[in-house]
């Protein structure tokens, strides 16, 4: 079936370069205004896709995440990050390869090493704060990246700081940091890109990150006490399919590649916008220090899930539907269409969330908390992030630390401006802040036992 025989939803009939300029320009305002006109799912044409269906309804939203493994395919959804992440990283793989992949890689994201690794994210925290500036203004949002950059290679690579940890975090930032500026991401794909300097360029930033990654697999393959590690990096290599096969070098190579970037630059980001909507809101912030004093980390867990509603990091998933039509809400969508739920969109409705631009924490406690299908900054289905739980324990464990020491105010009077960087919704000047005198001293806490 083709595209125009198809039953696809309604959407605009302008121009794709318009409708082009009304995702750039006009962001949010442009699809709130096409689903009040349009309905739920809304069909849309521009100058990078010739037609694609945004989804803005949990109903719908819900047939997607449970639709077919084999039928929609994320992993292609994801192709334009492949250049960075390889082609072998679980976000670019589909169906069984997918699962096999998730099903190594998500044991050591729950249980006994989670607890662990919040110790490790305690002390990253702390080397952040102790090098920030007393009177000075200065932007969150790198010393954020920093921090978590920090944190994951010691829990995924077991790096304690040094000189190897700090070269390779040198390297991965040289690779990862001019992708960062808005829309660069695209000069990753040659046929979009004129500018071959700036691929050239990327290259050679890729193979140094790859020399270090390479010699450190094989170096660990011959270590005897993997077993005894914690670290990400060891159990990957250890892990095992029911088959009795092991990832080899290049997928171990790409899964890595992906928990560092996807999992440091998301959270960092996360983590700066939280900052942003606490600092100017006083009595959200009151509240916050009066639960941290009283140990209550379900209310520290709901601002942060209350700021990722607000300024989801990411602005929507997709899936491009593969072999035969995908039919929903009544709708038929043929191969080679991707179907994109919006986040963002979806945690502005109104009917979900009553004065959704208002910063309300209380909105996730008690029993009428959103769902899995009206609150989706991790996606959702099978492809929902598996490294979810850890940003969520690692945003809470930042959040309290930084409160606990230091008592930062906001540069500026009015909140950060988002801006499209690469992948994310960034805030535009970083989130700029003060503090006027020196930080607590830090407190060890124990070690979980």
């Amino acid at each position: 079936m083709s595209v125009s025989a198809a039953r696809l939803p309604p959407g605009p009939r302008l121009p794709r370069l318009v409708q082009t300029a009304g995702f750039v320009l006009a962001g949010p305002r442009f699809l709130e205004a096409c689903r009040r006109r349009y309905g739920n799912a809304v069909t849309f044409s521009t100058v990078f896709d010739s037609s694609f269906v945004m989804v803005f309804d949990p109903g719908l939203v819900k047939e997607v995440f449970q639709g077919s493994s084999a039928q929609l395919h994320a992993g292609e959804a994801n192709a334009l990050l492949g250049p960075v992440l390889g082609e072998r990283s679980v976000l670019l793989l589909d169906e069984d390869e997918h699962l096999r992949h998730r099903r190594l890689m998500l044991p050591p994201f729950h249980g006994r090493r989670m607890q662990a690794y919040e110790q490790v994210i305690r002390a990253a925290t702390d080397t952040e704060i102790d090098s920030w500036p007393v009177g000075e203004q200065f932007a969150l949002l790198p010393t954020m990246q920093s921090l978590t950059l920090r944190a994951i290679l010691r829990a995924v690579f077991g790096y304690a700081t040094g000189p190897a940890e700090a070269e390779l975090r040198r390297r991965l930032r040289a690779m990862v940091e001019p992708l960062a500026r808005p829309r660069r991401l695209l000069l990753l794909s040659a046929v979009r890109s004129r500018d071959r300097g700036a691929v050239l360029r990327f290259e050679a930033q890729r193979r140094a990150v790859d020399e270090i990654l390479y010699a450190e697999i094989a170096r660990r393959r011959g270590e005897p006490d993997l077993e005894q590690r914690d670290d990400v990096f060891s159990a990957l290599l250890l892990a095992e399919d029911e088959r009795g096969d092991r990832l080899t070098d290049k997928e171990v190579r790409d899964e890595l590649v992906t928990l560092l970037l996807a999992g440091h630059e998301t959270t960092a980001t996360g983590l700066a916008w939280t900052f942003d909507l606490l600092l100017h809101n006083a009595s959200v912030l009151r509240r916050t220090h009066d639960a941290i004093e009283a140990g209550n980390d379900d209310y520290l867990d709901a601002v942060v899930k209350e700021a990722l509603r607000i300024r989801p990091v990411i602005p929507g998933v997709g899936r491009v539907v593969s072999g035969g039509d995908f039919h929903f809400g009544g709708y038929v969508i043929p191969p080679g269409v991707e179907i994109n739920p919006s986040i963002r969109t979806i945690h502005r409705r109104t009917d979900l969330y009553p004065d959704p631009r208002a910063f309300r924490p209380e909105r996730f406690l008690g029993p009428g908390a959103p769902d899995t299908y009206t609150w989706l900054p991790f996606g959702g289905g099978t492809r929902r992030c598996l490294g979810a739980s850890f940003a969520l324990m690692e945003m809470r464990v930042v959040l309290r630390r930084v409160l606990e020491r230091v008592r930062l105010r906001p540069a500026d009077a009015t909140p950060e401006k988002v801006q499209f960087r690469a992948i994310t919704l960034a805030p535009r000047r970083g989130v700029r802040v003060l503090q006027d005198r020196p930080p607590s001293a830090a407190v060890a806490e124990p070690v979980p036992a």
